[in-house]
């Protein structure tokens, strides 16, 4: 299916197929003072675009509307650009009857836009960053993570206002294990099920009587105009979110050096730096869909505050703890984090499962 349109660099791990002369620009454009927040589109006017732009991606009602984000926001920047959409279904839509772990994790629905990257289809996918694998194949770099939506997860009941209203023996649909294990160690005495398909499916099996709540993301059910279905967002106390939850990502080909510096005007530098920390974090953790892992920082001035836990699935056991950084060094946060969390009982979680 295809929609025609109507302290040092951030960044550096992006440029390094590029030339030096290359590397140099896009640092030029991406260190700016604090204070003065130079508008980067200002310093682009000598970047021109190519007369079209693809753009990949999955087919699911809250894929399309995050792709046509994209398209817009890229229009309005490049007017003289023809930007279209390749839509696609990927394994991981098509497969709905197995948990993400047994089928082989959250790459299932990225792989076939990155085909469609690597042949030359798109010149761009667009992802939640939530469902991007923490280490992307060789070949591949992401240039761009755009301003978070709401991070957080939500409870949407036709019966229940929160979690607390739940009598017992209540079922809860989730396909998330970070979710089930947040449950199950605070919620004992709820039966968590699990919960495949896109967003209006996993409404439909609510709406149809099989459970009396469900735990989705809320920046899923705020994009696509749902927000009313929520009983009650859940704060990161309550349901700690998952690496990268509420913000979109651009994928490119490595070698696409032309597209840097063009998409390099979506990223927002707060939101980035949050997800760098977040899968960092992950990424020292083996970055597992067999392992229940929370992770969330935000921005504290010129730190960030990261919180994240490791659990078993069955929520016997929850390591949890929080670290305050240098926002400019998000990955040695998450790395420092992860290091601690390792110390105080993460090893055992992760030598349990064989991450």
């Amino acid at each position: 299916m295809v929609i025609a349109n109507g302290g040092g660099c951030p960044h550096a791990k992006l440029c390094r197929s590029a030339s030096a002369a290359f590397f140099a620009r896009i640092c030029s454009i991406f260190m700016t003072d604090r204070e003065t927040r130079v508008n980067p589109i200002s310093q682009l006017n000598d970047v021109v675009p190519p007369a079209r732009l693809v753009i990949a991606s999955r087919e699911s009602a809250l894929a399309l509307w995050q792709a046509r984000n994209v398209q817009a926001r890229l229009a309005a920047l490049f007017p003289q650009c023809a930007v279209s959409i390749l839509g696609m279904t990927t394994k991981g839509d098509r497969i709905l009857d197995k948990a993400l772990d047994k089928i082989g994790g959250k790459g299932l629905f990225v792989k076939e836009l990155e085909d469609a990257l690597a042949e030359g289809r798109a010149d761009l996918a667009v992802h939640s960053m939530k469902d991007v694998p923490m280490v992307l194949p060789e070949g591949f770099v992401m240039a761009a993570i755009s301003e978070r939506e709401d991070p957080r997860d939500a409870l949407v009941s036709n019966r229940y206002s929160s979690l607390d209203a739940l009598p017992a023996g209540s079922v809860v649909g989730t396909s998330s294990q970070r979710r089930e294990s947040q449950l199950r160690g605070r919620y004992p005495h709820l039966v968590v099920e699990p919960l495949r398909g896109n967003l209006q499916t996993r409404l439909k099996k609510l709406d149809d009587g099989g459970y009396a709540a469900i735990i989705l993301a809320a920046a899923g059910l705020k994009r696509l105009g749902l927000a009313e279905r929520i009983a009650a967002v859940m704060p990161p106390e309550q349901s700690l979110p998952a690496p990268g939850q509420g913000a979109l990502g651009i994928e490119i080909c490595a070698d696409r050096t032309d597209l840097l510096a063009l998409f390099g005007v979506l990223n927002h530098d707060a939101t980035a730096a949050c997800v760098r920390a977040e899968r960092a974090l992950s990424r020292a953790l083996s970055g597992s869909c067999q392992l229940p892992l929370g992770a969330y920082a935000q921005n504290e001035g010129d730190n960030l505050r990261l919180r994240a836990f490791v659990a078993r699935r069955d929520g016997s056991q929850i390591v949890r703890d929080e670290l305050t950084g240098d926002a400019a060094d998000p990955e040695a946060l998450g790395s420092e984090l992860a290091r601690r969390l390792l110390t105080q009982g993460a090893a055992e979680i992760l030598a349990a499962i064989g991450a």
